[in-house]
């Protein structure tokens, strides 16, 4: 991998938004953010209070009661506030646990897999990742390096490109056909490396491939010089959620070396799979 990513192209501005179209586009969208900032800030006040009535929320954020009213009532009707009995006053809501759930579930992830991570990192001796595709890049969430890992380059957090990752490959194998295209379409497959894949038919070949196998790898298709290898890792309920990749210099990673490793990957992804309540 490499230390940026492509992002999708900028939209040049539309010539027909012009004059008051554009001024009320402008004011709509300042309002927007204002009220945005402020639903937050009441989620703050309420979580950090326990409890606030309609008063006390206009008073910490600096509005009309009518303002902090009807502000409170847009966050009831999503179900991320509630009234506490007949008191007047607001709570959070149970919403908020559903809104939760979904970072909760990337820290579980990442809280089952690390122990297998390093394990794996030691027997591989190069980089492990965990990674999560998020509209149409990979987002690696977790990284543990290997002892022949000198120096590498931290991924956390940093968007990768699914046609030129082993981790993306995995994610985009295991799509439906529909979800796999519009996901491609979406992002486009461009070139990063003389060996980055750009025929969509090359690609969908690979990624049957993945699924056959059980794996992926990209040899110096990100970043020259850098291979990989990735394999799927299954929720309680069977669906793919991530991937587990391990990735090294192409001198002693090689293309060889990576198919042999690849039963060490696929049973390190299996445990993770189970560690999150797989049964296959």
């Amino acid at each position: 991998m490499r230390n940026r990513v492509q992002h999708s192209q900028r939209h040049a501005p539309d010539p027909d938004l012009a004059g008051t179209d554009e001024a009320a586009a402008r004011s709509e969208g300042s309002g927007g953010v204002q009220s945005v900032d402020r639903a937050v800030t009441i989620l703050e006040i309420l979580s950090r209070r326990g409890e606030a009535g309609v008063s006390e929320v206009a008073a910490e954020i600096g509005v009309h009661k009518s303002t902090a009213f009807r502000l409170l009532g847009a966050l009831e009707a999503r179900g991320l506030a509630e009234q506490a009995e007949d008191r007047g006053k607001y709570r959070l809501g149970f919403g908020v646990v559903r809104l939760a759930a979904g970072v909760a579930a990337r820290l579980d992830l990442v809280q089952q897999s690390r122990p297998v991570c390093r394990r794996l990192a030691e027997e591989i001796g190069e980089t492990v990742n965990i990674a999560v595709a998020r509209s149409h890049f990979a987002i690696n969430l977790d990284q543990v390096r290997g002892q022949a890992a000198v120096t590498a380059h931290n991924w956390v957090g940093q968007p990768t490109p699914l046609h030129a990752t082993s981790s993306g490959k995995v994610l985009l194998a295991h799509l439906d056909e529909r979800r796999r295209e519009r996901l491609i379409t979406a992002a486009g497959l461009e070139r990063f490396t003389p060996a980055t894949v750009t025929a969509a038919d090359e690609l969908r070949r690979q990624l049957d491939e993945a699924l056959r196998r059980g794996y992926a790898v990209t040899v110096e298709e990100y970043e020259i010089g850098l291979n990989a290898i990735a394999a799927p890792i299954r929720s309680h309920e069977g669906e793919v959620v991530a991937a587990v990749s391990a990735s090294g210099p192409a001198y002693r990673f090689s293309e060889e070396r990576m198919h042999e490793l690849a039963p060490v990957l696929v049973a390190g992804a299996a445990d993770i799979s189970h560690r999150l309540g797989h049964a296959g």
